[in-house]
């Protein structure tokens, strides 16, 4: 019992701490207030901020009771399989020595996965007390979820919650007016925006793509604007990721998941080649881990597709991915990549070396994507032998395919951006670069003169596209 009430202490502390606003709050907010309300399910990878966020709704409730089910397994004997989940709150309230009261309360249930049980008993808190508030997270979420036959579909909500964006990482940083007006901009504006203000938000991008946005890295460069002991956070997380391995799967050594997991930083922006992940492996196995490490949110697939037209999924060829690193601050230090090396380098330099700007800009679609699924992303090449035209990435926006291309300069060609619309008869398209806003058009002869409008991105505001 001095064991549960110590981690209640350590519970109230973390709420009186400094919180930095995450997107999802208003949509945890939305969730309180819903008269429809359904269980909620956090799920991402370890450390991205999904305890801290329900810790922050908690405040907002009469009651916030939380337990644990890794760190007090003795908790999981509540959840048995003959579910009662008014009996559950009753053994939870008796536990804790706090009320669980439908209307007063938020019951946070974290690291669920701990138990098969518990995750079974969500659906039942929908259909047997649909009056409590219960939120659930896990880090090793999906692995759970892929184990069990059924999995409460409609009564159950999932949000998807992922590292800092740019713009909350702004925000930490009480910056609220450079992101509002940025977010405001668009290439329609014949003013870009003001170059001290653009060379101001670049230089912040530099410093996010280094820090990254791990709650815990984010924190740290706050307090210290320290990029070594940014590195060490990444060092912490990292390790923590690695000594997950092996609860993963038996089969695979955790050693292998080291090292396709290094093999992805080192690939990041390109397709994915088994060959270069380690020699003599077997692809099927390979091909494995990078499933593993995907469930684990530890790296994101892009997927191609042909794009002949939506979903984008329909057209799906997975023989063909790319994967981004969940984090450019952990994927730069798992590479060991200087500080310098991103703070000194040209604009040119930044986006070409290491694909950390075409990583940054999926990383950034991914967060501001629809929280309640799970977001896919996608990319295009011409799969005809001897050619190589690629586009970065596809949305879908306004109904329309919007192909998406990481370019350098205004010097650039990008033939094969022209080369995809002119293909699937596409008007509108973005280039993000560290260029400011602007836009520029093309008649396509080839295409019945066919007007080719390509709006210009800044790569900071590219939630904006």
């Amino acid at each position: 019992m001095d064991f549960i009430k110590n981690m209640y202490l350590c519970a109230e502390n973390l709420l009186v701490m400094q919180y930095f606003k995450r997107h999802i709050d208003k949509e945890l907010l939305r969730w309180k207030d819903s008269v429809n309300r359904k269980p909620l399910l956090l799920r991402g990878a370890r450390q991205v901020g999904k305890s801290t966020a329900v810790r922050q709704l908690g405040k907002t409730f009469k009651y916030f009771v939380e337990i644990n089910l890794e760190k007090q397994p003795s908790l999981k004997a509540l959840f048995t399989d003959n579910i009662d989940v008014r009996k559950i709150c009753a053994d939870i309230s008796a536990v804790v020595s706090m009320p669980v009261v439908a209307g007063e309360t938020l019951l946070f249930i974290d690291e669920i996965q701990m138990s098969q049980q518990a995750v079974m008993s969500l659906r039942y808190f929908k259909e047997d007390y649909p009056q409590l508030h219960v939120i659930a997270a896990g880090s090793l979420l999906e692995f759970t979820l892929s184990e069990l036959p059924s999995f409460g579909v409609g009564r159950i909500r999932s949000m998807y919650v992922y590292p800092f964006s740019f713009d909350e990482f702004l925000t930490a940083q009480g910056l609220d007016i450079q992101v509002d007006v940025k977010n405001n901009a668009n290439p329609l504006n014949p003013l870009p925006l003001p170059l001290p203000l653009h060379e101001s938000l670049q230089s912040q991008l530099r410093t996010f793509f280094l820090t990254g946005g791990m709650p815990a890295a984010v924190a740290e460069w706050l307090s210290s604007h320290d990029y070594a002991e940014v590195s060490r956070i990444h060092n912490d997380i990292l390790d923590t990721y690695q000594d997950d391995f092996a609860k993963y799967k038996s089969q695979i050594a955790p050693s292998l998941l080291r090292q396709v997991l290094r093999s992805a930083a080192l690939q990041a922006g390109k397709k994915f080649v088994y060959a270069q992940a380690g020699e003599g492996l077997p692809s099927q196995l390979i091909k494995s881990a990078l499933e593993l490490l995907s469930l684990a949110g530890i790296i994101v697939p892009v997927t191609h597709t042909n794009a002949n037209g939506i979903p984008l999924g329909a057209e799906e060829n997975q023989n063909y991915r790319k994967f981004l690193f969940l984090d450019t601050g952990l994927m730069l230090t798992m590479l060991g990549t200087p500080s310098a090396d991103i703070i000194l380098a040209n604009d040119n330099d930044l986006v070409n070396k290491g694909a950390v700007a075409e990583m940054f800009a999926g990383l950034e679609l991914v967060k501001y994507a629809d929280c309640y699924k799970k977001a896919e992303i996608h990319y295009w090449q011409n799969l005809s032998r001897n050619a190589n035209a690629e586009v970065d990435y596809l949305i879908v926006k306004n109904g329309s395919i919007l192909p998406i291309e990481i370019k350098a300069n205004t010097k650039g060609s990008m033939q094969s951006l022209y080369y995809f619309m002119n293909k699937k008869h596409i008007t509108n398209a973005a280039r993000i670069s560290m260029e400011n806003f602007g836009m520029f058009t093309r008649i396509d002869a080839d295409d019945n003169n066919a007007e080719r409008r390509i709006n210009i991105y800044p790569l900071y505001a590219i939630r904006a596209v």
